[in-house]
């Protein structure tokens, strides 16, 4: 048991290191757009596939409460799969439409949707997608090495933060520490950075 728990922390590390050779600049590019988003008065739409869901909300947490300092709250929605809102939407229309649904009441342009994708292409998240391009919402993908599913539906717009690893326990730690830099990159930028 020891072994493969070194076996696990040996994996996380490899992988965080890669992500350290590969994510930087996409990780400030995806806070820069996130800033820019909450500077113009517009919101972030956040939604998460499978286990995904819980660094979804998880990001929402952050931006509407807090990361680290004490400020103001971020406009920032968690389409939801929880409750009576998806077991209704589910009940009369496709579980694929979960999030089309939600997403095309409140999306305005100039809003940010966030996607946390870490596996092969859900019709859900592929149809929020196209939502998304159609509405000229710009997307942040979270995904992870195997996610060609996701080539064609991004605009030049857009932005991917691809894990480097195809196991998705990696992709989804991967996408934690990825969340807190962008949340702490978003703290930086908007109150410390000229104090």
């Amino acid at each position: 048991m020891l072994e493969k728990i070194k076996d696990l922390y040996t994996e996380n590390i490899q992988t965080q290191i890669s992500a350290s050779r590969l994510l930087p600049e996409h990780i400030v590019n995806a806070a820069n757009k996130l800033v820019n988003c909450l500077l113009r008065g517009n919101k972030i739409i956040v939604c998460g596939h499978g286990r995904a869901y819980a660094n979804a909300q998880f990001l929402v947490a952050n931006l509407l409460n807090r990361y680290d300092l004490e400020r103001p709250s971020f406009p920032s929605v968690l389409l939801n799969i929880d409750g009576a809102v998806g077991s209704a939407i589910v009940a009369d229309n496709h579980v694929n439409t979960l999030y089309q649904r939600q997403f095309n009441a409140i999306a305005q342009q100039g809003d940010i949707l966030v996607v946390m994708s870490p596996t092969a292409g859900d019709a859900s998240i592929i149809n929020i997608l196209n939502c998304a391009v159609n509405k000229d919402v710009s997307i942040i993908a979270f995904s992870g090495a195997n996610n060609d599913h996701l080539q064609g539906l991004l605009t030049e717009n857009d932005l991917e933060l691809q894990a480097p690893a195809v196991k998705e326990s990696r992709i989804l730690e991967s996408h934690l520490f990825t969340i807190n830099a962008i949340c702490e990159l978003i703290d930086y930028k908007l109150f410390t950075q000229n104090s």
